[in-house]
């Protein structure tokens, strides 16, 4: 259950830095909230959940983190709420 915490940390994280940056930016507000708009629609179009489950599968491969089918699948959903 610790990997499985530090998975959701990095992950939750990345998701965070990259929300503040994009809010931080010197851009006027409509612009800044239209690119985070369209990211998240050509993320969304790009990867469906299965898309998502098979990264954090092979993120957990590549670095050796064993996790349960079923904290996989919890882990893919809350990205895919996020």
């Amino acid at each position: 259950m610790k990997t499985f915490s530090y998975i959701a940390a990095i992950l939750g994280g990345a998701v965070a830095g990259a929300t503040a940056a994009l809010l931080l930016a010197p851009e006027k507000g409509e612009d800044t909230r239209a690119k985070l708009q369209d990211s998240v629609k050509d993320f969304c179009d790009k990867h469906d959940i299965q898309g998502i489950k098979q990264t954090v599968k092979d993120f957990c491969d590549k670095y050796k983190i064993n996790l349960s089918s079923k904290q996989a699948e919890e882990l893919a959903d809350e990205i895919a709420e996020a």
